[in-house]
């Protein structure tokens, strides 16, 4: 890492990281999402595995209202995301840099009006298949704390793994596809952000998978 991000990493990241406290019971506890952050915010966004920060900074940038809560473990992307925020004087980004499955079970319920996992690793093994991000026990959290009618977009350029997320998805009660044309899912979003793994995946002749599914009405 450079040296201005490591300086970073030891100054700023203490200042924007999440801390999740444990209970009595050893439960984690709960944090209140619309609280960490210095002005109230209208919503509360989550992006899991940001990378190297550039879809989350520009989400934050044309989205000021919005708190901004990114998650990824690899410090090298930690570091790139805060010389991003430093750089710009971003104020509504907060850092959880550790497993998101942890970071989940400390959100309460209808929480998030967005969640973002763009191109994450497809684990394309099949022996490595229970690593992936998306499955069963994932989506029900996921559920958990997203609000009503929240957003969940996944996209990918492995196309086995977006059939399997699509299946997981299609099965879950809690989520409804947004497609409205049958091609729907080789566009991405009209307000989606192109991030460098998607120029490097579309340069390289690989076709992307956009998905959008919404959270169903809770009854």
């Amino acid at each position: 890492m450079r040296p201005t991000r490591l300086a970073l990493v030891k100054s700023l990241l203490p200042k924007l990281a999440l801390s999740i406290g444990l209970g009595d019971d050893g439960t984690p506890t709960l944090l209140k999402p619309t609280e960490l952050f210095d002005a109230k915010p209208q919503d509360v966004w989550l992006e899991i595995g940001f990378g190297a920060g550039e879809h989350l900074v520009a989400l934050a940038r044309a989205n000021p209202n919005i708190g901004f809560i990114g998650c990824d473990p690899f410090l090298e992307g930690v570091g790139k995301l805060l010389s991003q925020i430093e750089a710009e004087g971003l104020a509504n980004i907060r850092i959880f840099p550790g497993d998101v499955n942890r970071l989940i079970t400390a959100l309460p319920g209808a929480c998030l009006g967005k969640v973002f996992a763009l191109f994450p690793d497809p684990w394309p093994k099949k022996r490595h298949n229970k690593r992936r991000l998306v499955n069963k026990g994932f989506l029900n959290s996921l559920a958990r704390i997203m609000c009503d009618d929240a957003e969940f977009r996944f996209s990918t350029d492995h196309d086995e793994y977006g059939r399997w997320v699509l299946r997981f998805l299609l099965e879950h009660q809690a989520f409804d596809w947004s497609t409205r044309r049958p091609n729907d899912w080789r566009a991405r979003p009209v307000d989606g952000i192109v991030t460098r793994y998607e120029q490097k995946a579309l340069a390289a002749g690989r076709t992307c998978i956009y998905l959008q599914f919404r959270r169903r009405q809770r009854v």
